[in-house]
């Protein structure tokens, strides 16, 4: 029930279209690149948010003592 109304009842007729429109606009080969660039996108983010909590961790741990 939750996950309908965040998505605003999209469907799987809409979601094929809109794959269907992503792959006319942007091909097939450029497709795996955006897909590729997204990934590394994301893994860096949670290197950069792990480094964060580490950082926060150490110096709590550090204020402790």
């Amino acid at each position: 029930m939750e996950l309908s109304i965040f998505l605003g009842g999209v469907g799987p007729w809409q979601i094929a279209v809109v794959a269907i429109l992503v792959l006319l606009l942007f091909g097939g080969k450029k497709i795996p690149e955006m897909m590729r660039g997204l990934g590394s996108g994301i893994k860096e983010f949670k290197d950069a948010s792990k480094t964060e909590d580490d950082k926060d961790t150490t110096s709590t741990s550090s204020n402790k003592e």
